[in-house]
């Protein structure tokens, strides 16, 4: 150690009851200060870098908190996604502003969990991350029910009728169409009740929701059917019954209005009778 100064510590008593100096020589001393400072100015580097300070376009620093932060074992290396079906891995990242490669110096897990739950597609999130640079995603998406039609624009809704941004309706044709107010709300309802009469429920193009307390349905051979606000159930069955014993659904009907109890009133598409005016008649179930 010839030729390098040393620096005596706090006096330290020994076992043998005496006192002694340790000594420590000023390199070492000197070289735990500076990566100190280095480690300081990194981390201000990579805040400002997380800031936008350094993104404008043609920036030498472009992404140069993620090469900066990968020198120190904080760059997102390994990077995780389970559970997306209809959406992209690049969605999840940039909403909580993390790139593979990247910087997850500050990285919050709990905040981009809220940040992930915020999406109107997603049910529920959790996010891990295991230091220094692996990150775990995974999602529980809403799961698409019906498109909904409300004011000329087409939504994607779950069944609790929660609007899903980023799906494309017309991806997902084969799902049931309903529109009106409240009509998002109702559907479900509305599903169930048609999935118990199948035969039916094909030949529907889509259903309406009138003041919020019916519906009006629109089949694939133009007939509209109006039910009634209450006993919908019965009122399908009716109109099953009847196309199945009586084929009513294709004899140049126009409109079936089961509005009214224990009564089913139907519009002919033409009369039946070239000369007669009347165009509507009654059929009574049997």
């Amino acid at each position: 150690m010839d030729g390098q100064r040393r620096v005596p510590r706090p006096l330290k008593r020994s076992r043998q009851g005496k006192w002694e100096a340790r000594l420590t020589s000023l390199p070492v001393r000197a070289a735990a200060r500076g990566f100190g400072v280095l480690f300081l100015g990194a981390s201000i580097i990579v805040g400002a870098a997380d800031g936008g300070a350094f993104t404008y376009e043609g920036s030498p620093f472009n992404n140069f908190n993620g090469r900066l932060a990968a020198v120190f074992g904080m760059a997102a290396e390994d990077i995780r996604i389970t559970g997306l079906m209809h959406h992209e891995p690049a969605v999840v990242l940039d909403h909580i502003g993390v790139r593979p490669g990247g910087s997850l110096v500050g990285f919050n897990a709990d905040e981009a969990r809220i940040l992930l739950e915020s999406l109107d597609w997603v049910a529920d999130a959790e996010v891990r991350r295991t230091f220094p640079n692996s990150l775990e995603i995974t999602l529980n998406e809403r799961k698409p029910f019906a498109i909904w039609q409300k004011d000329g624009n087409y939504s994607v809704i779950d069944r609790n009728g929660v609007e899903m941004s980023g799906l494309n309706p017309l991806s997902l044709r084969q799902l049931p169409l309903v529109s009106g107010k409240g009509a998002n709300l109702a559907a479900a309802d509305y599903v169930n009740q048609m999935e118990a009469i199948p035969a039916l429920m094909q030949k529907v193009q889509a259903a309406a929701r009138v003041g919020e307390r019916r519906w009006t349905l629109y089949l694939d051979n133009g007939v509209k059917i109006d039910l009634p606000e209450a006993n919908m159930d019965a009122a399908l069955q009716r109109v099953a019954e009847l196309d199945q014993k009586q084929n009513i659904l294709s004899k140049g009907i126009r409109e079936i209005d089961l509005r009214t109890k224990d009564r089913i009133v139907i519009a002919l598409a033409e009369p039946v009778d070239p000369k007669a005016d009347e165009k509507t008649s009654e059929l009574q179930p049997r």
